[in-house]
């Protein structure tokens, strides 16, 4: 699979396309937004950027994973979020222009954390052969992950009437995109599946748990309110696999690293919407506190 015309030109293409169409979804204002709102902002971006990789470097370690497979799951923690966390926090009622305010800065700073996670892992890991993000590679991943957010940006600025009708497109076209590339992930490694996902299983069901959960309290503790919480919740616990099973793929050309991601990808959604009917419905017995 690793060395496919699809995995090495197909899939930065399609995501080259995703990334499009979440510009397509975003303004300047959406940037200019983190004035607004410092406090939701911030505490968001710190849980992503720096909290969950620590979590997600505890996890690997208490579980002795594969050098390989905890590569994949650094390489996750540093993924940002994406419209699957927009589309979550809109189910249950969350603040969403804070979604795409978070999910626009991600996307942009993913362009560094990715290689500087991804790089300190296989370093720690002693993950050996060619694995590693140089420079070239690094500009391959600004080039599929930042410069399409930056077009589609542009095209909205001018045809708002075309965004708006491509948005719902684009995102069908994602979570096929999403699908395919998880089964064909699992599917190459079919002989060790069994091994790899007692092995990735419940690391990656309790590092979306943690992200989540951690979102969620972390916005609470601070007095955000409930809509910011959820926000902050489905930015936090929900992550764009894509992002992470292309560069496993096509970048470091290693289907193993691309296994933690294909896992999360279908756990995700069973935890994330069993965590926002119980927080929902928490919400709705318990009166709020005063804000």
């Amino acid at each position: 699979m690793n060395n496919s015309a699809l995995i090495t030109v197909g899939l930065p293409v399609a995501l080259a396309i995703i990334m499009f169409g979440l510009g397509l979804t975003l303004t300047v204002a959406d940037f200019e937004r983190v004035a607004r709102s410092p406090k939701a902002v911030a505490v968001a971006l710190v849980l992503q950027i720096l909290v969950l990789p620590l979590i997600a470097f505890g996890l690997v370690t208490a579980f002795d994973l594969d050098p390989l497979l905890a590569v994949g799951v650094m390489l996750l923690a540093a993924s940002p979020g994406g419209t699957t966390a927009t589309l979550f926090s809109h189910l249950f009622r969350g603040d969403v222009a804070l979604n795409i305010t978070l999910t626009a800065i991600n996307s942009v700073l993913a362009a560094v954390t990715i290689p500087v996670v991804t790089n300190l892992a296989i370093t720690h890991f002693d993950a050996e052969g060619e694995l590693g993000l140089q420079f070239a590679k690094v500009v391959q991943v600004i080039a599929i992950v930042v410069i399409p957010v930056a077009i589609g940006m542009l095209v909205r600025s001018r045809r708002e009437q075309f965004a708006v009708r491509a948005d719902r497109p684009v995102r069908l076209f994602s979570i096929l995109v999403l699908a395919l590339v998880s089964a064909g992930a699992l599917l190459s490694e079919r002989d060790n599946l069994v091994d790899y996902a007692q092995q990735v299983g419940v690391v990656t069901g309790l590092f979306c748990l943690a992200g989540l959960t951690l979102g969620y309290a972390g916005a609470r503790l601070l007095r955000l309110g409930q809509p910011q919480a959820i926000a902050c919740s489905m930015e936090i616990g929900i992550h764009n696999t894509t992002v992470a099973l292309t560069i496993a793929l096509s970048v470091l050309d290693s289907t193993e690293v691309a296994i933690p991601s294909a896992v999360y990808s279908v756990l995700m959604y069973i935890l994330a919407t069993a965590f926002g009917f119980l927080i929902t419905r928490r919400t709705a017995r318990t009166p709020a506190p005063a804000e």
